[in-house]
């Protein structure tokens, strides 16, 4: 696992209803481990945060959805809270936005109800995840399998069931994209010395 996730971007897709812990402590893993770090809403401006069913902080909005392209990013974390998982399984660009990285194996992790959006996409058959316990049976009925573990690593995904869950699924989501960091910098760096020596080959002699 490197040391820094430095050049790293991590879109963290939220709104208002958001569970308070379960964006301010992914966010602050991620922004020690010096990853590019964007918070993405469906507006402008903050998202009213929850704990459970009182009010908590308000979250500074970084970029709306629909002006982002998930190719700008490495990696994705959906937070949990019912209210705002359920407004975000209906939105049209992050369904989008989770076929895009599926279909090219990047990072995602999601907590708590975000598997909602998951299920509202399209991919959560044949793979194996958790959540908070009252949407078991929507994964299931959606042809997943549901396990209750504080953390789960299936592929390129990484799940948790609840606030209690965050330092595993934090240490988690770290490893996961520290692998995908890796990944790309090994084939970013393969490219380039391909490209020195298509280079050093076709340069003029004398």
């Amino acid at each position: 696992m490197p040391n820094s996730l430095r050049g790293f971007k991590v879109a963290v897709i939220a709104t208002h209803g958001v569970e308070e812990s379960e964006i301010l402590e992914p966010l602050k893993a991620l922004r020690e481990a010096q990853a590019d770090v964007k918070v993405l809403s469906t507006e402008p401006g903050e998202i009213q945060a929850v704990k459970h069913l009182e009010k908590g902080e308000k979250i500074p909005v970084d970029a709306v959805l629909d002006l982002g392209s998930a190719d700008d990013f490495d990696g994705v974390v959906f937070p949990g809270g019912a209210v705002n998982a359920d407004q975000l399984r209906v939105n049209s660009f992050v369904k989008k936005f989770v076929l895009s990285f599926q279909r090219i194996g990047k990072p995602i992790a999601f907590i708590c109800h975000a598997p909602w959006i998951l299920t509202s996409a399209g991919v959560a058959k044949g793979r194996t995840l958790t959540s908070y316990h009252t949407i078991m049976d929507d994964i299931v009925n959606a042809g997943g399998e549901w396990v209750d573990r504080e953390v789960v690593r299936d592929g390129n995904w990484v799940s948790s069931r609840q606030p209690s869950d965050l330092p595993a699924f934090n240490r988690e989501m770290l490893a996961l994209f520290a692998e995908a960091y890796e990944d790309y910098f090994v084939s970013k760096t393969q490219l380039g010395e391909r490209r020195g020596l298509e280079k050093a080959s076709t340069a003029p002699t004398r």
